[in-house]
């Protein structure tokens, strides 16, 4: 079925703004006509407790309970944090320590769950109708179910939908611009669940009250804009479809609202700042399980792919799911890749251990070979400037790569490192092969560390300070106690004396009396 037409009503290039970015290979075609499969339940199943941005998630189970798929096994702690539930049912066998997926290799707490083959679920949230429910109703439901921004940035889902207390809002935007290389989930997803996403999008945009719905989907997706474009009402909205030009990192959602609005987002603000809130196509899927059939968030698809895979695929995994046992799935190496990566090959991580599991932000798995992977020969900067000419945020990369290498940080700091996207596109655009986004990782890194130190240096210092105030007022109150007993004592010490006195005088006057009859 063709869609020129469809694209032809819907991209106007008049309507759209621009900013600075690069347009690396897209590479989709090895897994975009790879329909989603469902793998089969995993060996073993590890769940870390911070699968999302905020404070980590406080274990519900114990090791040897028993659980049932979809029960809550970790409560979200703190105002920012996210449920997690079980992805099948099973046997919890260690409420410890894993590797994380993520480049340090480093444990943290985890819940390992041996699966018993059953997949027996446990009772489902309590399912709402959307058309009756509250804003309020909805975005409680969304936290239940353990939602989070599924696009890769991992915010909980809730939080984003409760901004109506606070901002202005009048716009909804759906990020369907899948911007990383390789990478095709979100639009196999729209392709083949367009009315269940569509759906979702209704319901968010219930829960947000806003006027108007866009979702944005870049021109090099032609089957998943005509999807979309097809089943583009639910609720009481009607969403536009806008296709946008294939440009990496479209899917940032500040230069997303950008294109789309012409509005820059201050730094360190947020998009709600100018009355639009952005939320993923995956998450749209997820909100409508959530809502419509009271599922929790323990699967995702994930594309497989490069070179050095045997059969690229687009798989939906259960939360938990080791990396290896993904590969395996999809037939193993080609060939010993050269990189294998979590995530797309712009801003994805390196796999230190391939037994880590695939988590709520997990959107790729990519075995790169060394075709497929620049050179790894590093050269000087010459300072030509190519790393500013991509830098969508107009930061100057090769200033702060020179200000990091001295060790000073709060340099790098003062001129945007902080602001930086690490989307790498400096990397990318680089002819020297300086792994700038890797630097900016290290620097951002060894700042938060910087500050965390800080921050604790001045909690101990408030702590010993505020001990400090209680002993003296502990002091002070003992000295106060004893002053007013020693008043005490005194007191009576008179009273007993004015007493005794009474006594003998009245003795002597009786006696007295008794001598003079």
């Amino acid at each position: 079925m063709s869609v020129l037409p469809t694209l032809g009503t819907l991209f106007r290039p008049s309507q759209l703004f621009s900013f600075k970015g690069v347009h690396p290979d897209p590479r989709k075609y090895l897994s975009s006509e790879s329909e989603i499969e469902t793998m089969p339940i995993p060996t073993l199943i590890r769940l870390p407790l911070q699968q999302h941005i905020g404070a980590e998630a406080e274990p519900v189970v114990q090791r040897d309970d028993y659980v049932l798929k979809g029960q809550l096994i970790a409560k979200a702690r703190g105002p920012v944090s996210a449920n997690i539930h079980a992805p099948t049912s099973g046997r919890v066998i260690a409420v410890g320590h894993f590797t994380a997926p993520h480049p340090s290799g480093l444990p943290v707490p985890t819940i390992t769950i041996r699966p018993d083959g059953e997949d027996t679920w446990g009772p489902h949230l309590p399912r709402i109708r959307p058309e009756n429910a509250t804003p309020e109703e909805i975005a409680a439901q969304v936290a239940e179910a353990g939602i989070v921004g599924m696009g890769g940035a991992t915010f909980p889902s809730a939080v984003k939908l409760n901004l109506r207390a606070k901002y202005d809002l009048h716009t909804l935007v759906i990020n369907g611009a899948e911007c990383e290389p390789y990478l095709t989930c979100d639009d196999r997803l729209m392709r083949e669940r367009a009315e269940e996403i569509a759906d979702g999008i209704g319901i968010m945009g219930r829960a947000l009250g806003v006027k108007q719905i866009i979702v944005a989907i870049e021109s090099n997706k032609p089957q998943a804009i005509d999807a979309m474009s097809r089943y583009n009402r639910a609720l009481d909205y009607t969403f536009q479809v806008k296709v946008v030009p294939t440009q990496y990192p479209m899917g940032s959602e500040k230069h997303l609202v950008r294109l789309l609005t012409g509005k820059e987002t201050p730094a360190r603000a947020l998009t709600a700042d100018l009355g639009v809130v952005v939320h993923n196509v995956a998450t749209a899927h997820a909100v409508h399980n959530a809502v419509r059939y009271g599922e929790p968030l323990i699967t995702r698809i994930v594309t497989v792919s490069g070179r050095g895979i045997k059969r690229p695929a687009n798989v939906k995994v259960l939360l938990g799911t080791p990396v290896s046992e993904v590969i395996a799935h999809c037939g193993g190496f080609v060939e010993e890749p050269d990189r294998l990566l979590l995530g797309g090959p712009m801003m994805g991580q390196p796999i230190a251990n391939r037994r880590v599991p695939i988590v709520k932000g997990s959107n790729g798995i990519l075995a790169l070979t060394r075709a497929e992977t620049p050179g790894n020969e590093v050269m000087p900067c010459i300072r030509c400037g190519r790393c500013v000419q991509g830098c969508p945020v107009g930061l100057t990369p090769f200033d702060m790569n020179a200000r990091i290498q001295a060790d000073d940080l709060d340099g790098a700091a003062k001129i945007g490192l902080m602001d930086c996207l690490t989307c790498g596109c400096c990397s990318y655009n680089c002819p020297a092969n300086i792994s700038l986004v890797q630097t900016f990782h290290f620097a951002k890194g060894k700042l938060a560390e910087k500050q965390s130190r800080k921050h604790q240096a001045e909690e101990t210092k408030r702590l010993a300070a505020a001990r400090q105030a209680r002993e003296e007022a502990i002091a002070e109150a003992k000295r106060q106690a004893m002053a007013k007993r020693k008043a005490e004592m005194d007191a009576k010490k008179k009273a007993d004396a004015a007493k005794a006195a009474a006594v003998a005088a009245a003795t002597a006057a009786t006696a007295q009396g008794e001598a003079n009859p």
